[in-house]
């Protein structure tokens, strides 16, 4: 099973007001584990960057300014992203950011029907608890002293991570292990069973009762008290 995980980065919260998507970083997995295929790009926006959202990613203007504009890009990111799932954090921002772009273009937009959202998820596996990216790292274990500032291919890359971990993670070997265990059990279960099915034989052996035993079971029976099978044969034969 292939999944896309994926982050942006943008110039603000909303595409309707005309905030524009800078940056997308993707991590390619199969079967919940990455394959080291990425896909990574800065998209020039073609409008001033807010000093808020600079302070969260820090992508200046000027940085973004000799970047590609994203429909120049749009075709290599399509062919990356196939037909896959894409897992993000907060998926509807990241949706609404890439799909608005989409838009612009002339391409369709993803639908939502292969969004995966990792915020969901985790109010789902610890309620009550703070899901924020960083919050998740911490929670599981992930290291992020690397991450300074936000950025989309970085994100995506602890996202990765986390994803496993809500998805089982650790679990996911020991299950395998179990399942390794009870084969072993099994196979060990069928050799004990085609050894104790195996017959061995032996020559007969004589049992016959010595003479003095003989006669104490006379004895025994003589002293009887109105045994069964007197009755029995006491009883006249029927026609």
């Amino acid at each position: 099973m292939r999944e896309i995980i994926f982050d942006t980065e943008t110039t603000g919260f909303d595409p309707l007001s005309g905030d524009r998507l800078v940056e997308i970083g993707c991590i390619e997995m199969v079967n919940r584990v990455p394959t080291g295929a990425t896909y990574h790009a800065y998209y020039n926006p073609q409008r001033s960057m807010p000093p808020s959202a600079e302070a969260v990613h820090g992508l200046s203007e000027k940085f973004l300014s000799d970047k590609p504009l994203f429909g120049s890009k749009v075709d290599e990111l399509l062919e990356f992203l196939g037909d896959s799932n894409l897992v993000a954090h907060n998926a509807r921002f990241d949706f609404g950011f890439l799909n608005h772009e989409l838009e612009r273009c002339g391409r369709e937009p993803v639908s939502y029907d292969r969004m995966i959202d990792t915020v969901a998820m985790a109010r789902t596996a610890h309620p009550g608890a703070k899901h924020s990216l960083d919050a998740l790292c911490s929670r599981y274990g992930i290291d992020r002293s690397h991450r300074v500032k936000h950025g989309a291919l970085l994100d995506a890359e602890l996202l990765a991570q986390v994803y496993i971990e809500l998805t089982g993670g650790r679990q996911i070997g020991l299950g395998l292990a179990d399942a390794a265990a009870s084969v072993t059990v099994a196979a060990t279960e069928t050799t004990r069973t085609s050894i104790s099915a195996v017959k061995i034989r032996r020559e007969p052996r004589d049992f016959s009762a010595l003479p003095e035993e003989l006669e104490r079971h006379r004895e025994f029976v003589q002293a009887l008290n109105n045994p069964i099978w007197g009755k029995e044969a006491a009883q006249p034969e029927t026609v």
